[in-house]
């Protein structure tokens, strides 16, 4: 679409309040071919990059469009135009905007901190920087922590001969399970929090889960790295020239963090009366100050980090350009997927809700772990983690007390199994296409559910005759 056309889109649907009836549509009484668009674009990810690289390289946003249109175009002839442009408006202004202002705002402030100094990727060294990074996910987010880390990562083991698996294990461990502890370390949590869930209570309640997951993985890589290290050696010259001792470049990106995380936690605890009403979808002013100043200290970082900094990042806006216009499609094509998984048992995917539940009434813990998981690995996590918090009954002091285990079989699933797939979390594309773009062979869609299904989930079954009885 020319640019053109977007302005004159967006200017019709920001000024033209005729067009915001109330236009709810009712999930129930959606077909499941609805859910065709989603499925097209996931699919898209998985089998164009093997079929067609070059292709999808230069058109991914133009085929995520392509999507998008197929979903909307129908469904605005179907359900007119009020019901299209609320869900339109709903879909960019309270969910894909936030996620991809504070996505921008971890990805320039993290690029713009140098960690000088070569380390040499032995098996240990892995292991210490896989460490360090899963615990920062929890206090930085799982894409600051991996915009962090990463690089140092790359460039430890540039000069080892087999290395995606480095990678593989760090969008298992950093991207994703490493930010279970804390409402700042995944956005399905931060929405736990925003509901009314403790600050701290998923620290108290699924740590054992998670140090259990970490624990096994590090084990698990400590001894595939130990065998290839081994086997393949190292490069004879090592593309990173030594330096004499570890430091930071960029370092007052450092308190810029710190604000990323204070305008989150600001969000989560500031209640204010306040909001903006568009197009029926609610703007309150916590959330109206919290982008604003995300986007302000992005715009900050780019312009008090010097030009070697970034060079010495090899800082490239093209991982999260891609990000944006696969999720930009993800986003729009999943709202009648999300209508019929809210719809419930009365839903075309009522047997999924009905699955979660025991015969004698009471939510099965185990159920709702793999249902939210299996979902969260293929639709975004974070509103996969509300419609099985609201399926479990939505009373976050229930959820926090009686149905404790529940509440943290739906935390743990939504986490730990958006590592399953590239799409599962939005850092996981994110770190697949750094590491493409500093010459590391990543394996594709499948390759890649093929480390997940033969590691991943196994653990998964062990934790789950372990927490989730």
């Amino acid at each position: 679409m020319r640019p053109s056309l977007r302005i004159a889109a967006l200017a019709l649907f920001l000024f033209c309040p005729g067009l915001a009836l109330a236009a709810e549509f009712d999930g129930s009484q959606l077909s499941a071919v609805w859910a065709v668009p989603f499925a097209g674009i996931l699919l898209s990810i998985a089998v164009l990059p093997l079929l067609l690289p070059t292709f999808w390289h230069h058109h991914f946003g133009k085929v995520a469009a392509a999507w998008a249109l197929a979903f909307f175009v129908p469904f605005t002839v179907i359900h007119g135009v009020s019901a299209a442009s609320v869900s339109l408006a709903h879909a960019l202004l309270a969910e894909y905007i936030p996620f991809i202002v504070l996505l921008t705002a971890l990805f320039a402030v993290a690029g713009g901190i140098h960690i000088r100094g070569n380390l040499h990727g032995r098996p240990a060294v892995n292991v210490c920087i896989l460490a360090i990074g899963t615990v920062l996910a929890s206090f930085m987010g799982t894409t600051g922590a991996s915009m962090l880390v990463l690089r140092p990562l790359i460039r430890a083991n540039d000069n080892r001969v087999h290395k995606a698996h480095v990678i593989v294990f760090f969008i298992f461990l950093v991207s994703n399970i490493g930010g279970s502890l804390t409402p700042l370390g995944d956005p399905p949590l931060f929405l736990g929090f925003l509901k009314g869930v403790d600050f701290f209570w998923t620290v108290r309640h699924i740590f054992p889960e998670t140090l259990f997951m970490t624990g096994a993985l590090l084990a698990i890589f400590y001894a595939l790295d130990r065998r290839l290290y081994r086997r393949d050696g190292t490069l004879p010259v090592d593309p990173t020239p030594d330096t004499r001792r570890l430091g930071f470049d960029g370092a007052a990106n450092f308190a810029l963090l710190a604000g990323v995380v204070f305008l989150v936690l600001l969000s989560g605890f500031w209640k204010s009366s306040v909001a903006f009403n568009v197009l029926e979808t609610e703007i309150g002013l916590p959330g109206l100050v919290r982008d604003l100043g995300l986007v302000a200290i992005t715009l900050l970082s780019l312009h008090i980090t010097a030009p070697k900094v970034h060079a010495d990042n090899q800082f490239s806006w093209g991982p999260m350009v891609e990000v944006a216009k696969l999720f930009a499609g993800i986003f729009l094509t999943i709202i009648p997927v999300i209508a019929m998984l809210k719809a419930g048992i009365h839903g075309p995917f009522g047997a999924v809700v009905s699955a979660v539940t025991r015969a004698d009434g009471q939510p099965d813990p185990a159920m709702y772990f793999w249902a939210t998981g299996l979902l969260s690995s293929f639709l975004d996590n974070a509103p996969t983690y509300l419609v099985f918090f609201n399926t479990a009954g939505g009373d976050p002091a229930v959820l926090m007390s009686t149905l404790a285990p529940t509440l943290a079989a739906i935390s743990a699933g939504a986490v730990f199994m958006g590592a399953n797939s590239y799409i599962g979390n939005a850092p996981n594309l994110m770190v697949k296409a750094i590491a493409e773009d500093r010459g590391i062979r990543m394996p594709g869609f499948f390759g890649y559910m093929a480390w997940s299904c033969g590691i991943l989930v196994p653990l998964f079954i062990i934790a789950t005759f372990l927490f989730f009885k």
